[in-house]
C-alpha cells in the first residue's frame, strides 16, 4: 500500500494537544479491488462538532459491508448516503474500539478517556468522529482488538435473533455460521436456549463447534433442506439458497430471517431474494422477512453484556496493521475467514478492570 499526504480533510483538523494530523487510509474513488483504491496516508484530524465524540482508534474491523462502501455497490448504497459519483467518506471503515479524546459542548455520556467501541464512518485511521448514539462503554474483559470486531456484526445478529424470535428449546439454523455475523449469532442463539445447527464448509467446522453450535453441517456434503430435521428459526446468513429450498427445511409455521446472501447484482445485488420472501410470506403459514440493521447504542450494551458474563465471544480470525489494510479486506472476500478480521490501527494496551477509566 503506497503512503501519500493529502493536505486538507473533509472539515477542520481537532483542536487537542499534540499532532493535529493523523494517518489514515483515504479513497477517492470506488473500485471492488482494495489495494487499487485505498492507500495509506496523513491528514488532518477532524473537527468535533458540539454533539460529537472523537475516538482515539486503538483498532477497527472489517465486515461484508466494508466492501460495498469501499465498491459502490450495488448502486442503492451510493443513495444510502456514501456518495453518489465518489465516497463521501475518507475510507470504508465503520467500526471501531479506543479511547475518547475529546467530547462536544452537547455531549453528556462520555468524557475524555472512557474506553468505547460502537459505530463511526472513516475508522481506519489514528481517530474517528463518532455519533455518542452507536457508542458504547468497551465491555471489560475484551482488548481493545476484540471490542472491535463486535460492533456491526454483532448487532446485525442480535437483531436477526430477535426478529426470529428465537425461544428456548427451538431449533435454530444459521446458514454462513463460519463468518462474522454468523459466528454472533450462533453464539446469541444459543445463549437464547435454542438448538443451533450451523452450516459452514468442512474446515470451520471446529471452530463453529467451538462457538457452541449443537449440530454442525458441511455445505460441501450435506443439504440441510434434505434431512430429516426441521427447523423453528433460519438464519440464512450466507449461501443465497433459494426460497424454496429454505422454505423445505422449515416447520409449516417456521421463520425465515434473511440477513446475507449475495449475487454479482449491481442493481440488487441479490436483494431481490428478500423482497421475493417477503411478498410470499403474505400468502402462506410460513413468515419470511428481512431487515435492516440498526446501528444503535442500546444493542451495543446488550451486546457488551453478553460478552461480560461469557455467552458471547468475539472469534477473530486474523489481525492486521493499519498499513494493510487493503490486504484484511482482500483477505474476507477469499472466503477463508473463520469469524472476524481485525485492523490494528495502534498498540493495544490490557483491558481494564471495568471497561472505561471512569
Amino acid at each position: 500500500m503506497t503512503t501519500t499526504r493529502i493536505d486538507s480533510l473533509r472539515g477542520p483538523p481537532a483542536e487537542s494537544g499534540g499532532s493535529t494530523t493523523m494517518r489514515a487510509i483515504a479513497q477517492d474513488t470506488y473500485g471492488p479491488a482494495p489495494e487499487d483504491v485505498l492507500r495509506l496516508t496523513e491528514v488532518d484530524r477532524p473537527a468535533v462538532g458540539e454533539h460529537d465524540v472523537l475516538v482515539c482508534v486503538r483498532a477497527a474491523s472489517v465486515d461484508r459491508g466494508t466492501w460495498h462502501v469501499m465498491a459502490g455497490l450495488p448502486y442503492p448504497i451510493r443513495l444510502a448516503g456514501f456518495g453518489l459519483r465518489r465516497p463521501k467518506y475518507l475510507n470504508p471503515g465503520r467500526n471501531l474500539a479506543g479511547t475518547v479524546e475529546a467530547v462536544g459542548a452537547g455531549v453528556t455520556d462520555f468524557r475524555p478517556a472512557d474506553e468505547v467501541f460502537g459505530m463511526a464512518t472513516g475508522t481506519f485511521a489514528e481517530y474517528a468522529v463518532a455519533d455518542p448514539a452507536k457508542l458504547a462503554l468497551k465491555p471489560a474483559n475484551l482488548s481493545f482488538e476484540g471490542a472491535a470486531a463486535v460492533p456491526v456484526s454483532g448487532v446485525t445478529a442480535l437483531q436477526a435473533v430477535r426478529r426470529g424470535r428465537i425461544q428456548a428449546g427451538e431449533k435454530v439454523l444459521v446458514t454462513g455460521a463460519s463468518g462474522g455475523v454468523g459466528s454472533f449469532a450462533v453464539q446469541i442463539a444459543k445463549a437464547s436456549g435454542a438448538e443451533v445447527t450451523g452450516v459452514c464448509s468442512a474446515a470451520k467446522a471446529d471452530m463453529v463447534r467451538s462457538l457452541g453450535a449443537d449440530h454442525v453441517l458441511d455445505y460441501d456434503r450435506e443439504d440441510f433442506a434434505e434431512g430429516g430435521t426441521r427447523y423453528d428459526v433460519i438464519l440464512d446468513i450466507g449461501g443465497n439458497a433459494p426460497l424454496s429450498r429454505l422454505r423445505r427445511a422449515l416447520t409449516p409455521r417456521g421463520r425465515l430471517i434473511i440477513t446475507g446472501g449475495e449475487t454479482d447484482g449491481r442493481l440488487l445485488g441479490g436483494s431481490d431474494r428478500q423482497i421475493r420472501a417477503s411478498v410470499l410470506s403474505l400468502f402462506i403459514r410460513q413468515k419470511l422477512g428481512t431487515f435492516v440493521a440498526s446501528e444503535n447504542a442500546a444493542d451495543l450494551v446488550v451486546l457488551r453484556g453478553l460478552i461480560e458474563d461469557g455467552s458471547v465471544t468475539p472469534a477473530i480470525d486474523r489481525t492486521y496493521p493499519l498499513d494493510q489494510t487493503d490486504a484484511a479486506i482482500r483477505h474476507l472476500l477469499d472466503g477463508r475467514a473463520r469469524g472476524k478480521i481485525v485492523v490494528s490501527v495502534s498498540p493495544a494496551s490490557p483491558p481494564s478492570a471495568s471497561g472505561s477509566t471512569r
